[in-house]
């Protein structure tokens, strides 16, 4: 099992944590539960409720559709991240393709979490609002391309 100070390490290269002070992602690393799953095991299915966020600390995870491949997570990468804002089904299955150490982190001890630290409220507004933008302008430039043709 990792230590919290692991954790927070690990938490701070995660994209929706990048913008949390350190301090306070230790109240994170606090509810991130470690799991070892073993090869070919399915962590959860497509259609299934969404009920919180993994992060790969090792091995490899499929993202899938049935037989089509939709991504694969490795090492400091996260998924199913929207569960944590979101209680819409699931849209792929999440499948190990190796051993794996993982972190799950609840989106019931989130909220919890956050009604306490408004820091890191404000640290993963500030994320989002930047994958926002991002989509945005890509959208913005897909379009303008679109009406020069």
């Amino acid at each position: 099992m990792r230590t919290i100070i692991e954790k927070v390490i690990f938490l701070q290269n995660i994209d929706i944590f990048q913008d949390v002070p350190s301090e306070d992602l230790a109240y994170l690393a606090a509810i991130a539960e470690e799991l070892s799953v073993a090869r070919g095991e399915v962590i959860y299915r497509e259609h299934e409720p969404s009920d919180s966020m993994y992060l790969v600390l090792e091995g490899q995870v499929r993202m899938h559709q049935n037989d089509r491949t939709i991504d694969t997570k490795g090492p400091r990468e996260a998924f199913g991240t929207w569960a944590l804002f979101d209680e819409a089904p699931r849209v792929v299955t999440a499948t190990t393709e190796a051993d794996c150490q993982l972190l799950r982190i609840d989106r019931e001890d989130f909220f919890d979490l956050l009604a306490d630290h408004t820091r890191i409220t404000q640290g993963i507004f500030k994320a989002v609002v930047q994958r926002l933008r991002k989509l945005m302008e890509t959208v913005g430039e897909s379009l303008a391309t679109a009406n020069e043709r």
